[in-house]
């Protein structure tokens, strides 16, 4: 059974490369020096990510993910990212990037905070970008 698995939720998508992605997603968490047990992204509406954020955090705004550490021990990967297609296909027009490349860049965002990353201070945020950078230059698909 695969580590890390692709759902979706309300909403169709494909999609491509995921053993490709499911790859690097491991590399990079191997590389932090942690194990990974399991990973689910589950990929939604706006509206879907919308409730989680209502419900689980008691924020009213729309975002592009939110992360789930349901870890036990110590340097394993355990978690659930939600990610909101919409945000993303939105993010991409903005930010004049591919769908894909969008995604990817939320997915190893998600995949930092579960390492242990956080980007609530300008300082945290600039460390965050710099790995979201790193790990995307070692995309290779």
């Amino acid at each position: 059974m695969a580590k890390i698995t692709f759902f979706t939720e309300n909403i169709q998508y494909t999609l491509r490369h995921k053993t490709l992605i499911r790859n690097w997603i491991e590399a990079t968490i191997i590389t932090e020096g942690y194990q990974l047990s399991e990973l689910n992204f589950i990929l939604c509406s706006d509206e879907y990510l919308l409730r989680i954020n209502q419900d689980y955090l008691q924020h009213d705004d729309y975002t592009d993910v939110i992360t789930f550490d349901n870890s036990e021990e110590l340097k394993t990967i355990v978690g659930d990212i939600f990610i909101s297609l919409d945000r993303i296909k939105e993010n991409a027009v903005n930010f004049k990037s591919t769908t894909l490349d969008e995604l990817c860049r939320v997915m190893i965002h998600g995949t930092l905070h579960l390492l242990g990353y956080k980007d609530k201070t300008k300082a945290a945020k600039t460390l965050m970008t710099a790995k979201e950078d790193f790990y995307l230059a070692k995309r290779d698909f």
